[in-house]
């Protein structure tokens, strides 16, 4: 994956590498030999587009390292697997976990790319004998797949559903058991943290988290020092992309993520929590 340079757009994003992992992860390099807060998440932790993403926003308001450990398209298997990611956590003063959608990792229906969450790569004999009427060699991706299985039965794709919701608290709770006592999980998304049907959202399939509950993410609050609440004001939202960059070419799925306003609001309640859990310890 090269996130180097967008499209002749101006963004750099540096990509580098820590210790033995495989993933790509946005730059410049931090040293690990002093203390440093970890965020770890998906497209919006990584900053697409933008010049200084929820990370780099806290790194400069309390003048401490944060490591950038968000991946485009990034779900909770390419983060718990990685035993250089999930030292790294361990070892800082506190990690950031944004909570990322339950389609984005393997389960008894189907399995993802390893590192690119969001790449189908084969259905089980079970997800074969729950959909005979699926061609699962037409799909690249999850979403794409997730859509056609729902247009052909929302009855049997409920069961899919509640795997992937099991697949994602079971996941999850083997992360946060490897990472340690000191995170905190954080929802960054437009939609509200609640626990209304995914399936009476405007969005349906397309918003992010997908599948993810109020009730399922506090199961894990025992598990974590807070949930920090980062859902973007209409004020934040009416942004825009004022302030990214990115191609033409690109417009729309740039008009479809967090902008700058969003990331700063986020930033600002990520600030008020390491202040309560690290610099007033330290």
């Amino acid at each position: 994956m090269k996130h180097d340079e967008i499209d002749g757009a101006g963004l750099h994003y540096a990509p580098c590498r820590y210790g033995l992992s495989r993933i790509f992860f946005r730059g410049p390099k931090r040293r690990l030999d002093s203390p440093y807060i970890t965020f770890v998440g998906g497209t919006e932790t990584f900053g697409k587009f933008i010049d200084r993403p929820l990370p780099a926003l806290v790194e400069r308001e309390i003048g401490q390292a944060c490591v950038n450990l968000g991946c485009v398209n990034g779900g909770v298997d390419a983060f718990v697997n990685d035993p250089t990611i999930m030292a790294t956590c361990r070892d800082a003063d506190m990690t950031v976990v944004q909570i990322m959608g339950a389609n984005y990792l393997s389960n008894r229906f189907y399995s993802v790319h390893p590192r690119r969450n969001d790449r189908f790569l084969r259905a089980s004999t079970v997800m074969q004998a729950v959909y005979t009427d699926v061609d699962f060699s037409d799909f690249t991706f999850t979403r794409h797949m997730l859509t056609v299985l729902y247009a052909k039965s929302p009855e049997r794709f409920d069961i899919v559903v509640s795997e992937l919701r099991e697949a994602w608290v079971a996941r999850m709770r083997n992360m946060l058991n490897q990472i340690g006592p000191r995170a905190v999980l954080l929802w960054f998304s437009k939609e509200p943290f609640c626990d209304t049907p995914w399936d009476s959202r405007p969005g349906k399939l397309s918003v992010d988290p997908l599948f993810i509950t109020a009730s399922m993410v506090d199961k894990l609050r025992p598990q974590v020092l807070e949930v920090i609440e980062a859902r973007p004001t209409d004020v934040a939202q009416s942004m825009g992309t004022k302030g990214m960059y990115f191609s033409p070419a690109q417009a729309k799925a740039a008009s479809e993520m967090l902008g700058i306003g969003c990331h700063q609001e986020a930033a600002a309640k990520v600030i008020a929590s390491v202040r309560r859990h690290v610099i007033k310890a330290a």
